[in-house]
């Protein structure tokens, strides 16, 4: 079928177990009454320092927030898109389920996020070309 790989390929052969990757992928938009630059800033200047500051943020293995660029097209569904990788679904775990991610860095998303807009997706990342 054009556009998968056919596991028997060459190409399928070199993705290797050590690419494999578990990514989170968030989905949200900001608090009601909230700018989009009052947004950006409270996640970068206030969330992120919070969120590094607990020793499970460790289990990260990258991390990514992506913002969508002014245009003409439709409106986003979405103010921000974050992407965190783990090694592992028990690294993953280690950080969501941790006390200290439950009782300092959870309770910090209603300050700037639209909690019903949040949607999630935990994924098996394949890298192919890096």
């Amino acid at each position: 079928m054009p556009g998968y790989l056919d596991p028997a390929s060459t190409t399928a052969r070199q993705i290797q177990e050590s690419d494999l990757m578990i990514k989170v992928i968030l989905g949200f938009k900001r608090r009601p009454g909230m700018s989009v630059e009052a947004f950006r800033r409270y996640r970068q200047d206030i969330h992120a320092p919070l969120l590094f500051a607990i020793p499970e943020a460790g289990n990260i293995r990258r991390f990514v927030i992506s913002y969508p660029l002014e245009s003409d097209l439709e409106a986003p569904p979405f103010d921000a898109v974050v992407e965190a990788w783990f090694n592992s679904v028990e690294d993953m775990n280690g950080l969501f389920l941790s006390e200290n991610f439950r009782a300092e860095v959870d309770p910090d998303h209603a300050n700037f996020i639209d909690l019903s807009s949040v949607v999630r997706m935990v994924s098996e990342e394949v890298v192919v070309v890096s």
